[in-house]
């Protein structure tokens, strides 16, 4: 292979490129995972990692992809045969709904279109109509990775409360943690799947359980067979700094600092931020004529843009000219529509800049892809930004007026 110069381009919708800063906090060398000087990393991390959440209650940390999590989230809440209601918002709704039918639970998962969220009056009427309450635990995919589609939590949880429904509320928000609005406690969530490589900038191979008291009051009585991803163990063990096993030291410390980061940033510029740069690509898709798989504005993706390519066109051949011309790599089209999309991520260690590289590079690789658009679709991204940093430029100025 041939030296190529200049960056890869990682713009799939994670793993996320890695900052220097998380990557020069990974390189210490690893220290005794029983020892004083671990328990203080354990225990600063384990409790900063809950504003991230937005959540004054316990966080799992476990040495895994997100999967792990979501098995985590059943087999300590549920008993063999439990009902269980999810939604078809995509590929990783079906997946998670895949897995609990493999843990010998009984799913009720309600078809999509991959278009929409969850709708919230369907929910609700579900609920009322399990009049047995048979329906054990509710789980919903924040924000959808293979759809750029976003669930309304909040409004979800609202539903579930009219319908008088004690079923747990579970929520993946893999792709939407330190990137999108996401609050544990306000939207009364009971189980929040969390993953290490997006908006929290690491590498794969820590994922999270964020728990309400209800939870683990579930957890007392849940049947399902556990060992690895038991909470007790975790939690008789994290009290003092420690893990039941051998935990992902490195990755600690690379936590440790992107949680440092954040914090400097602020968590709500972070989030604006990721907005912004959500809408900026909306803007440039639109331009060239091409639609995003999100219909539903209230559900636009901050994290993730899904772009449809025309009848008769193959996404990935888009996909396979821009990698070998620009050296940028775009998310693939995931089971029903394999082919049919792309994918551009727009999350973690981002700036204006680098969207603007991103948006180019897709730009010059549909037209040597011969893909039917109109051109313009870089600068209307740019007319925006441009707008954005003039208004946050005044609102700076007023303030230090």
């Amino acid at each position: 292979m041939s030296y190529r110069s200049g960056r890869h381009f990682l713009q799939i919708p994670g793993p996320t490129n890695v900052p220097e800063r998380v990557l020069r906090a990974m390189a210490r060398p690893t220290i005794d995972h029983r020892g004083p000087e671990f328990a203080a990393l354990a225990l600063e991390v384990l409790e900063g990692i809950k504003e991230v959440f937005r959540t004054s209650g316990r966080v799992i940390i476990f040495p895994s992809s997100g999967s792990g999590a979501w098995e985590a989230a059943l087999v300590n809440t549920m008993s063999p045969g439990d009902k269980v209601l999810m939604f078809e918002t995509g590929q990783f709704a079906f997946l998670w709904q895949d897995m609990a039918r493999k843990l010998g639970l009984d799913v009720q998962f309600v078809p999509g279109d991959w278009r929409h969220g969850v709708d919230p009056d369907q929910l609700e009427s579900l609920l009322r109509e399990d009049r047995g309450q048979a329906i054990k635990a509710v789980g919903i995919v924040h924000n959808e990775t293979s759809t750029g589609i976003t669930s309304r939590i909040g409004v979800a949880r609202k539903a579930m409360d009219r319908a008088g429904h004690p079923a747990l509320l579970m929520v993946d928000s893999i792709s939407s943690l330190a990137s999108m609005p996401y609050e544990q406690d306000k939207w009364g969530v009971d189980v929040t799947v969390g993953g290490s490589q997006k908006g929290l900038m690491l590498p794969p191979g820590l994922s999270f359980n964020a728990i309400s008291e209800k939870a683990l009051a579930a957890n007392k009585t849940a049947r399902l067979s556990r060992a690895y991803w038991d909470w007790q163990s975790m939690v008789t063990a994290n009290a003092s700094g420690f893990f039941p096993y051998t935990p992902a030291t490195n990755l600690l410390f690379g936590l440790k600092e992107s949680l440092t980061m954040l914090r400097e940033e602020g968590l709500d510029n972070v989030i604006a931020r990721h907005a912004r740069h959500g809408e900026a690509t909306r803007r440039a898709v639109r331009a060239w004529g091409l639609e995003v798989m999100a219909l539903n504005p209230a559900e636009y993706s901050a994290s993730a843009t899904a772009v449809l390519v025309p009848a008769g066109c193959n996404a990935d051949e888009v996909r396979k000219v821009i990698l070998e011309h620009f050296d940028m790599s775009l998310g693939n089209g995931l089971n029903k529509v394999a082919g049919k999309v792309f994918r551009i991520g727009h999350l973690g260690d981002f700036n204006d800049l680098m969207l603007a590289g991103t948006l180019c590079g897709v730009e010059m690789g549909l037209e040597l892809a011969g893909m039917p658009h109109k051109t313009g679709g870089v600068a209307a991204a740019l007319d925006y930004l441009k707008q954005e940093a003039k208004g946050a430029r005044a609102e700076s100025a007023l303030q230090h007026a």
